[in-house]
């Protein structure tokens, strides 16, 4: 049977993934900061008829924690097929590139790019064991530099330095996970889920989370002939919609 981890599964785009996973047949760890709160999503996953699925405490901030968890997870499975770091924070709506302060930033980057890091290198032995290992970075279009130098984009007036900038470097640190494992049976790839209405970003998503989450699994379940190190936005770049 597969395995997957899902970071910041307890809600929203994390317990969508976590139930699509589930329902390819995919046993599911759902990384939870609070316990009791990965407890009720299992419980609302169950109640769905989806029973391969557990929580485990999961903070990608804490490093002890993140430890514990690989600890965790190594005791009841030999490999893990699938880790999708989700986990991450939007930093709020005031975040001018002059006045949003660099504890603030520093606060954004410890979720939403070196948890990553954190958890990439934390799973990635266990994950090599899988015959055919998937790594998916939920990134965000508003991540792309072409987007944001781009004065004809709707989203052009959208700067948020703390978010965005976390999102450009986890951009590049995908592209270099994967070039790392470029000879392996790895792919590692990032990927936008869409405008999503969400709690992080106060429900303004135009798409359901059913959606966003769809295509964050594609990537979780290409075959060996798929991309790796690769950045898709669909939602932002509709060409980038291969069917892979």
């Amino acid at each position: 049977m597969k395995t997957a981890l899902v970071t910041g599964a307890n809600k929203g785009i994390g317990l969508g993934i976590a139930r699509q996973l589930a329902q390819e047949g995919i046993y599911v760890y759902l990384g939870s900061r609070n316990l009791e709160n990965g407890q009720k999503a299992v419980e609302q996953l169950k109640l769905e008829g989806l029973t391969k699925v557990e929580t485990v405490q999961l903070d990608v901030n804490d490093q002890a924690s993140v430890d514990a968890a690989r600890a965790y997870i190594a005791g009841k499975v030999d490999s893990l097929d699938i880790l999708i770091n989700n986990a991450g924070v939007g930093g709020g709506t005031e975040q001018g590139s002059l006045t949003q302060s660099p504890e603030a930033i520093k606060d954004v980057f410890e979720t939403n790019y070196y948890g990553v890091v954190r958890m990439t290198q934390a799973f990635v032995d266990l994950m090599r064991g899988s015959d055919a290992p998937r790594i998916v970075n939920v990134s965000t279009g508003l991540a792309s530099q072409t987007v944001a130098t781009d004065s004809s984009n709707p989203y052009y007036g959208v700067k948020l330095t703390g978010y965005q900038s976390s999102k450009t470097a986890l951009n590049m640190y995908t592209i270099q996970v994967a070039y790392d494992l470029r000879d392996t049976k790895f792919r590692v790839n990032a990927v936008c889920p869409g405008a999503i209405d969400t709690d992080m970003n106060r429900n303004p998503g135009t798409e359901p989370v059913e959606v966003g989450a769809a295509r964050i699994v594609k990537y979780a379940l290409i075959g060996d002939d798929g991309p790796t190190g690769q950045y898709f936005s669909e939602a932002f770049f509709p060409e980038t919609a291969a069917p892979w």
